[in-house]
């Protein structure tokens, strides 16, 4: 299961030699860097899943270049959804993917004094909001197949890890032939607890100094609905 070896400061060394500098311009030029690092695996047939809002830019990227003879890779959504304790919604403990189960940080519950069955009404809400972002993305248009081709779940970047963990366990069950996680830059303790969530994961860069995704870009807007459904659309149509 490779990954980089962390960078340090804001330059991340990959295990090919070439130097990562950061921050990345934006999530396009992310997108781009990433992709060439993904063309060597031979992806043949893969499916590529962005987990929105974030990372549907910089899998748009990697769409483009990971081609079939005639056309880039398939792009969709995954869509996620972060578990919040309900005393403090920021704080993660656990997130859920569509056509998965909840996923829950079960030492954090624990440290918390929560049991799964006090997050029940949480987790409806969020099952609620995921189900609202999956009809805004593609309507009623089910996922692709994904079952005996390789898939490439791509975020802009991993903090904590939760909402990545469970759209791997949720692709995973789809019973694809690979598992391959990609993103530009995540959490160093992050990228190694996903390491056996995925065959491969691949990150351009791994802090230790990581504090919000955010930081390693020189631009990070906020995405809308209205964005997502920009780039699928610009997919889907080929350019």
């Amino acid at each position: 299961m490779p990954w980089n070896r962390p960078a340090r400061d804001r330059a991340g060394t990959a295990p090919e030699g070439e130097t990562v500098r950061l921050p990345f311009a934006d999530r396009a030029e992310a997108g781009r860097v990433l992709a060439a690092r993904l063309v060597p695996l031979g992806l043949n047939g893969a499916v590529v899943l962005a987990l929105p809002r974030g990372g549907v830019p910089v899998a748009y990227e990697v769409s483009r270049r990971l081609s079939l003879p005639d056309r880039p890779a398939p792009l969709d959504v995954l869509v996620t959804r972060k578990i919040g304790y309900p005393r403090q919604p920021e704080l993660g403990v656990g997130a859920i993917a569509e056509g998965g189960a909840p996923v829950f940080d079960h030492g954090l519950l624990e440290r918390l004094g929560l049991l799964e069955k006090d997050l029940a009404a949480t987790v409806t809400a969020e099952r609620a909001e995921l189900a609202r972002r999956v009809a805004a993305y593609r309507g009623g248009r089910p996922l692709p197949s994904l079952s005996g081709r390789p898939v490439v779940v791509v975020d802009d970047g991993l903090a904590t890890g939760g909402t990545a963990r469970a759209a791997l366990r949720a692709v995973r069950a789809a019973d694809p032939t690979r598992v391959v996680l990609a993103v530009p830059v995540g959490a160093a303790e992050t990228v190694r607890a996903l390491a056996a969530e995925a065959d491969d994961v691949v990150v351009l860069a791994a802090p230790w100094a990581f504090r919000a995704v955010g930081q390693w870009y020189r631009r990070f807007d906020q995405l809308t609905d209205a964005d997502v459904l920009f780039w699928l659309d610009r997919a889907a149509a080929g350019r």
